[in-house]
């Protein structure tokens, strides 16, 4: 069972897939925001490539734990992707993963050029591992 992990933005969404077996993550390639039916069938395509079973979604909760409106923005997401893919669609708190992708990034020594290309599907890798480790 593979799981695809979702970090949503306005611009661009990283992805990240698990291994069959669901004990690592496996950043992919991102895909640009250019509207509903394009991601939707971007992401019901890479489904099908992968073989997905569950997709989950980073719910950017604020650090007080409100859900502003870019997490209202994701929840309603959610509900169409879950009707359009027949796949199950969950949220998980993503606090921090774009900060952590961030620091990862600069210690590594990527130049800011590398950093933004890579940042997002990096926190889509991180949301998958802390999702996988979650249910160990």
């Amino acid at each position: 069972m593979r799981i695809l992990a979702v970090d949503y933005g306005s611009k661009r969404i990283g992805l990240a897939v698990s291994d069959p077996l669901g004990i690592t993550s496996q950043g992919i390639p991102t895909v640009l925001n250019l509207g509903k039916q394009k991601v939707l069938g971007a992401l019901a395509a890479i489904c099908k490539e992968y073989d997905v079973n569950e997709i989950v979604v980073g719910l950017p909760i604020n650090m007080n734990g409100t859900h502003g409106p870019k997490a209202k923005e994701v929840e309603e997401i959610v509900v169409e992707w879950e009707k359009a893919l027949s796949i199950p669609v969950k949220t998980w708190d993503e606090r921090l993963t774009s900060r952590e992708a961030s620091r990862f990034m600069t210690e590594a020594g990527l130049s800011s050029r590398k950093q933004k290309e890579n940042s997002d599907r990096l926190a889509a890798t991180l949301i998958l591992q802390n999702y996988l480790q979650s249910r160990k």
